[in-house]
């Protein structure tokens, strides 16, 4: 086994609900084991790891089919078995797998509160009573208006 061990994060709605959990999903080679994975997200990312669980998924069997399209007889396709760990990290720490959509919520909710800005403000002007008469404002008229 190599010195250095390859993270892929699994990016997906899943794994970013598990973040707010402190637990993150990563990719890892089929002869990896707890301890290493440990290892290697305390060196590389700087954080301290609570627990690690890991999980061995089996290819899926699929169809193998020509360039026409049509199947072949008798032939047996199958995608590659994969293993993830999913890593627990202890309070206070987390990984930058999802810092990305973070900024982008964070920024769509800015967005809105100065739509909601703009929309108050434009509903304050419609509130506001318009002159009865266009142009100029006679005193007369004024001291009617400072009587109401």
């Amino acid at each position: 086994m190599s010195k250095t061990l390859m993270l892929k994060p699994k990016l997906s709605e899943k794994t970013y609900a598990l973040s707010d959990k402190r637990v993150y999903v990563v990719e890892i080679d089929k002869k990896t084991n707890k301890h290493a994975v440990a290892r290697a997200v305390k060196q590389q990312f700087e954080v301290e790891v609570q627990s690690v669980r890991i999980l061995n998924t089996k290819g899926k069997a699929k169809q193998v089919r020509n360039l026409a399209g049509t199947k072949f007889r008798n032939a047996k396709g199958k995608r590659s078995d994969s293993k993830k760990a999913y890593v627990t990290l202890k309070v206070g720490y987390n990984l930058p797998f999802f810092a990305v959509v973070e900024e982008e919520e964070a920024k769509t909710l800015e967005t809105q509160k100065q739509f909601d800005k703009a929309l108050a403000k434009e509903a304050a002007k419609s509130d506001k009573p318009k002159l009865k008469r266009l142009g100029r404002i006679t005193k007369k008229a004024k001291a009617d208006e400072e009587k109401n």
